[in-house]
């Protein structure tokens, strides 16, 4: 009797030495889910630096073709097409869903189509205001989808990453070029030289006045005749300037910290 008292007692301590729980089991240890969580977490964050890495490269080659390419409607045509392109880059950097993304390709090439087959057969100054709209219109659609993304990876993450600088970077990009653009527009469809020095305004000559414009450089080789042109050229010195001094360098600045979630 007392051995079968025994056994069972054994059979008994054996069941609850089973039943506790591990030691990685252990509060505050790492679990599964919590591992594959920091995976994904990783990866989404590889796969935005490559996005906005991506857009940041088209960027600078559109800006770099558009400034050195010679004055001639194949160059201007090529010019449009990176644009294009870099507009749905643009999309797909700031997390539009694959259906919508295919769905907003088909506008996107068909105004390239027409801007460049404008180019290529049409002659003539409203022809060329015309088509510098258009391709200031292809600009002015990225900036919108980049804010998207960089806000929703500022909530997502608490912390400025990597591809929050490269979003802000291609946001200042595409202001230079997007007044480039609408100073040649002035100049073909205003009727009146854009340049005080009587200076045609080739794509590479407006991409140069625009961007030293932006930073504030102002050589004083080029400069606005027209009140319009002026004014236009006051605005995006002024938004260069607020831009560096308050987005850039609070985004710089806060580069790897976390903010804490708040209750």
């Amino acid at each position: 009797m007392n051995k079968r008292v025994q056994r069972l007692s054994a059979l008994a301590a054996a069941g609850n030495l089973a039943g506790m729980p591990a030691a990685d089991s252990a509060p505050g240890a790492p679990v599964p889910e919590i591992r594959a969580s920091a995976a994904a977490d990783a990866t989404a964050g590889a796969r935005r630096r490559l996005r906005y890495g991506l857009l940041l490269l088209a960027l600078t080659a559109s800006f770099t073709v558009e400034g050195i390419a010679y004055e001639g409607a194949a160059a201007q045509a090529l010019v449009t097409t990176l644009l294009g392109a870099t507009l749905l880059l643009a999309f797909w950097a700031g997390g539009m869903p694959r259906r919508r993304l295919q769905r907003a390709a088909i506008p996107v090439a068909a105004l390239v189509l027409a801007v460049d087959i404008a180019l290529i057969a049409g002659e003539g100054q409203t022809v060329n205001g015309i088509t510098r709209l258009a391709s200031g219109l292809l600009v002015a659609l990225a900036p919108p989808a980049i804010v998207v993304g960089v806000l929703r990876t500022l909530r997502s993450e608490r912390a400025v990453t990597v591809d929050v600088v490269f979003g802000a970077l291609c946001l200042y990009l595409l202001a230079g070029m997007f007044f480039a653009f609408m100073y040649g527009a002035v100049d073909n469809l205003g009727g009146n030289p854009f340049f005080s020095q009587g200076l045609a305004t080739t794509p590479s000559r407006c991409l140069y006045f625009s961007f030293t414009t932006l930073t504030t450089v102002g050589y004083g080789d080029l400069t606005a005749r027209t009140n319009l042109g002026q004014t236009l050229a006051v605005i995006e010195a002024l938004v260069g300037q607020i831009y560096l001094v308050t987005v850039v360098a609070t985004i710089v600045g806060n580069v790897g910290s976390r903010r804490r979630p708040t209750d």
